[in-house]
């Protein structure tokens, strides 16, 4: 049976308070209510720019639209004044000067439809950024919105890491010249059993964890010698006797 200094197994509780309160700073760093809220916002804005990347595409689209639409309406103007200026320069026949005419009245047909062309491809344009722009805003928002929280999940973690220094060197402090056995059993009891690893018994009650002693389990943890490590039979824990370690 193993056996340790009652002092030292009375500073296991100590010891275990300190543990505790690490494990309850290590949880209260993962589950963060800001780590949800940033995870919804990466949520959000990852719909949010795949759109933009859809409509950035298709404005530029629009926009190789709408130049190669001015394109083909300033190719028909320019051409239609050439004839025009050849026409009232007098440079041709009556027979080329007729058909000229011909051709000034189909280029004002083309230019016209192109011109129909051409608004229309302003106008979608004009919609498309407009809406562009409210994507862009809504994004940047957003994106605002996510720097504010990750601030606060910041100050969050730098004060519960401080705490969680300080609780480490109290640890340290708190396990310095502890029966090495002894230490190394709580924490493989501690691993084996959630972070818990010692528990006391004062009186009748186990404190630490919830639990009923049968009468021959309580009998035998009194009865053992002070300096004896004793365990519960079902769970494995240390069961610290404070009133035997300062007898």
């Amino acid at each position: 049976m193993a056996t340790a200094p009652p002092a030292d197994q009375l500073r296991l509780l100590d010891v275990q308070e300190l543990d505790t309160r690490a494990q309850q700073l290590a949880h209260r760093r993962r589950n963060l209510p800001e780590l949800a809220r940033i995870a919804e916002l990466d949520a959000q804005l990852e719909d949010l720019t795949s759109s933009l990347v859809e409509s950035r595409t298709a404005a530029s689209d629009l926009r190789r639209e709408l130049t190669k639409a001015e394109g083909d309406v300033e190719q028909v103007r320019s051409r239609a004044a050439r004839d025009q200026a050849r026409l009232d320069a007098g440079q041709v026949g009556a027979k080329d000067a007729q058909a000229l005419v011909g051709e000034l009245e189909s280029l004002a047909r083309r230019q016209a439809a192109l011109e129909e062309v051409e608004l229309d491809v302003m106008e979608r344009l004009e919609a498309h950024e407009e809406a562009l722009a409210r994507l862009e805003s809504a994004h940047a928002e957003l994106e605002a919105a996510r720097a504010d929280v990750v601030a606060e999940r910041d100050a969050r973690f730098a004060e519960l890491d401080e705490e969680a220094g300080q609780v480490a060197e109290r640890r340290r402090g708190a396990v310095a010249g502890l029966d090495a056995t002894l230490l190394a059993l709580y924490e493989r009891v501690r691993d084996q059993n959630g972070g818990r690893g010692v528990v006391a018994l004062r009186g009748q009650h186990v404190e630490g964890l919830n639990v009923d002693l049968s009468r021959a389990e309580l009998v035998a943890i009194t009865s053992a010698a002070p300096d004896q490590v004793v365990r519960l039979e079902d769970y494995g824990h240390i069961v610290v006797r404070p009133e035997a370690a300062s007898a």
